[in-house]
């Protein structure tokens, strides 16, 4: 059963004897009640953003800072200018669908991320690229089980804000790591609205994600980069 915008509200400030530090079951910092919808509260985008560098081409930037007004090219998203040469003569070696910019989801050397901050004025984020984004917003969820998806309007402007990953823990702390995808080349603004927290009710015996041994991103801040996956799991199963 999910929970309606009064009643998080209520919810926050519920305090639960059972929880660390008496706590409530939700918390939620920074809090803004105007944010708070009739079933969700508004998440907001955080300013910094990291790139897995081996899917970045070489003499490319990974995103730009935009300029209201001003008419972009292809020719803009290169510092390299041998590099956009090489581009218009052979666009394979920087077409995202190249295996050269693979991800081994087993291996940490092609997990090595690089790092931007969104200036006030917005960046261009590329259809080319996957970002990894934050929440302004820490969250805590006890007893209760949390996901977060897009707004409207940011589905509508063909921004997606979580890539599979969307649903949440009980026992979660921290912020929410977004993996970021546009269709088009699109504008995003630190702090502007980029998908709402959702609250659900479940049954049975609790195993809170902050209990657990093998949970990888409980109190993560900023933009957390992927966990290996151990590759001796996949063997044990070859067997």
């Amino acid at each position: 059963m999910q929970l309606t915008g009064p009643e998080i509200l209520r919810r926050m400030q519920l305090q639960n004897p059972h929880n660390p530090d008496g706590k409530p079951d939700i918390t939620i910092t920074p809090f803004d009640e105007k944010c708070l919808g009739s079933n969700s509260y508004d998440l907001h985008l955080g300013k910094q953003l990291k790139i897995y560098k081996n899917t970045l081409p070489y003499g490319m930037y990974p995103a730009l800072e935009y300029h209201k007004g001003r008419v972009y090219s292809m020719r803009d998203w290169f510092w390299d200018y041998s590099a956009y040469l090489e581009y218009r003569k052979y666009p394979e070696k920087y077409d995202p669908r190249n295996p050269r910019f693979l991800l081994d989801p087993c291996d940490a050397e092609s997990h090595k991320t690089t790092e931007l901050e969104i200036p006030n004025h917005g960046v261009i984020l590329s259809p080319a690229i996957g970002y990894l984004g934050h929440t302004v917003e820490y969250t805590e969820t006890y007893n209760l089980f949390p996901y977060i998806d897009g707004k409207s309007s940011v589905g509508r402007n063909f921004i997606l804000n979580h890539h599979t990953a969307g649903r949440g823990d009980d026992g979660f702390c921290g912020q929410w790591t977004l993996e970021i995808k546009t269709l088009y080349p699109t504008v995003v603004y630190p702090d502007m609205r980029i998908g709402q927290i959702y609250y659900e009710e479940f049954t049975g015996a609790r195993k809170p994600y902050n209990q657990n041994t093998t949970s990888h991103y409980n109190g993560q801040m900023g933009p957390t980069p992927a966990a290996i996956i151990p590759i001796e799991n996949i063997c044990d199963r070859q067997r």
